[in-house]
């Protein structure tokens, strides 16, 4: 589209110019000559008060001296014999060029003419003499006084030409620039969109109909988005329902003694938890690189882990745990969808009831920071010897059948809002994890330095 503007443009004001810079060249070419010769004619009938008066070759030749053209040799008088002088011939005055035939024909026909000559042109004059014959003043014209003004004109003309076809270019290029950027804008839009970057948008501007593609593809973009959220939203809410009530079954079923019956329902709750494992961990891996979540979005953390502690502290109570909760009598709100919060909590209390014996005491800590807010889940079990294969993505040698799935979903959720997880020993002489949830939103997600990359290991909990 560009080169086509610019291709165009150059043709037409191409054409413009040729159309306006050739009359008017010739025009200026015609009106060098009629000055050129209007002036020879004023210095020829300079002469003719002198012709009238006499025909003394002294009195003409100084006449003659006295005009311009004389004085350069540019000027001839030719006067012909007085009747009845026998043996008479003509008169000539100066350094005459036009043919004998060129002059008989003023003479006959009295009426000025031009003739050409070598150099140039002469302009013969006639003029009549007291004895009633004609004299013709010819004026001698170079050639040079006939094209210096219209080759200087046609140099101008020419110059003149040329700046306004480059400069005409250059408009229709920054015009093109102007329509062309915003559509290749569009295109590249378009592109990150259809390969998964969601983030993608258009700037509305340039033409008013690009702009409102702009805005109908930002619209799009935006719905799409919208969408995606919807379906993460029933991911993490499958998550939070399918995966608790596995881990109460998966637990009953460990009570169920020995025998085919127990083996065959241990063997299926373990069977489903790896499909709902696999179903999760897809989506969990789908998940599209979205914005941030704006002023306003997320959740009361100390209302979810209320509302998480009172669904365990009954598993808890008959596995006889203690449990304790701290921080949760005031809202603290996070840039973290409830959701998504409640299938971390659910993940990491999980892991307390799989990975430590009944009877083994655990809390919950909320701490609320300037600028984070903190949450601690702790036990009073045997610990983790490796945090950092603990943290690792997809463990899959994780102990009793675990995919690492847990505590990948809450380094999601931490790493969302620009926290991170931390696993230490805590004060009950268990495992401490330590979740950090920052509440600048508009915080960038923290780099790959900041997420563990180490060598899958077993026996790293969920």
């Amino acid at each position: 589209m560009r080169w086509a503007l610019v291709k165009v443009v150059l043709a037409v004001t191409t054409m413009v110019v040729l159309a306006f810079a050739v009359p008017l060249g010739m025009v200026t070419k015609e009106l060098a000559r009629d000055r050129a010769f209007g002036n020879a004619e004023r210095q020829a009938a300079a002469i003719g008060p002198t012709l009238s008066v006499t025909t003394d070759r002294a009195a003409l030749d100084r006449a003659v001296a006295s005009t311009q053209a004389g004085a350069d040799g540019r000027m001839a008088v030719h006067i012909p014999a007085p009747p009845g002088r026998t043996g008479a011939g003509t008169l000539e005055i100066g350094t005459g060029r036009a043919a004998e035939a060129d002059l008989a024909t003023v003479r006959r026909v009295p009426r000025a003419s031009v003739a050409e000559v070598a150099g140039g042109s002469v302009l013969l004059q006639p003029t009549a003499l007291g004895t009633g014959q004609i004299a013709v003043v010819e004026v001698f014209v170079p050639e040079g006084e006939l094209t210096n003004g219209p080759a200087t004109a046609w140099l101008v003309l020419a110059g003149v030409g040329i700046a306004l076809v480059v400069g005409s270019v250059a408009v229709a290029d920054r015009l093109g620039v102007r329509m062309v950027l915003p559509a290749q804008r569009l295109a590249r839009a378009a592109h990150d969109l259809g390969e998964g970057r969601l983030g993608a948008r258009v700037p509305e501007e340039g033409p008013a109909e690009l702009r409102s593609a702009a805005v109908a593809f930002n619209s799009m973009a935006d719905q799409v988005v919208r969408l995606l959220a919807n379906e993460r939203e029933l991911a993490a809410d499958l998550s939070h329902r399918l995966r608790t009530p596995l881990t109460v079954l998966r637990l009953n079923a460990a009570s169920l003694g020995e025998g085919p019956a127990a083996d065959q329902t241990r063997a299926a709750v373990e069977q489903l938890e790896r499909e709902v494992d696999t179903i999760i961990r897809t989506a969990r891996e789908a998940k599209p690189q979205t914005t941030a979540a704006g002023p306003g979005a997320g959740c009361d953390v100390s209302e979810v882990v209320r509302d998480r502690m009172a669904f365990w502290s009954a598993l808890a109570e008959d596995e006889g745990r203690t449990v304790r909760s701290a921080g949760v009598e005031r809202p603290v709100r996070v840039p973290v969808a409830r959701p998504e919060l409640a299938a971390a909590l659910d993940a990491l209390l999980g892991n307390v009831f799989r990975h430590t014996p009944e009877g083994t005491a655990f809390a919950v800590d909320v701490h609320d920071g300037d600028d984070a807010v903190i949450v601690l889940v702790s036990d009073a079990g045997p610990g983790i010897t490796d945090p950092e294969a603990a943290l690792t993505r997809g463990n899959s040698g994780a102990r009793d059948g675990s995919t690492g799935l847990g505590l990948d979903i809450v380094r999601r959720v931490a790493e969302s809002t620009g926290g991170d997880v931390r696993i230490g020993r805590s004060v009950l002489g268990g495992t401490e994890v330590r979740v950090r949830l920052d509440l600048d939103a508009r915080r960038t997600a923290p780099s790959a330095l900041r997420t563990h990359r180490v060598r899958r290991r077993r026996g790293a909990p969920a």
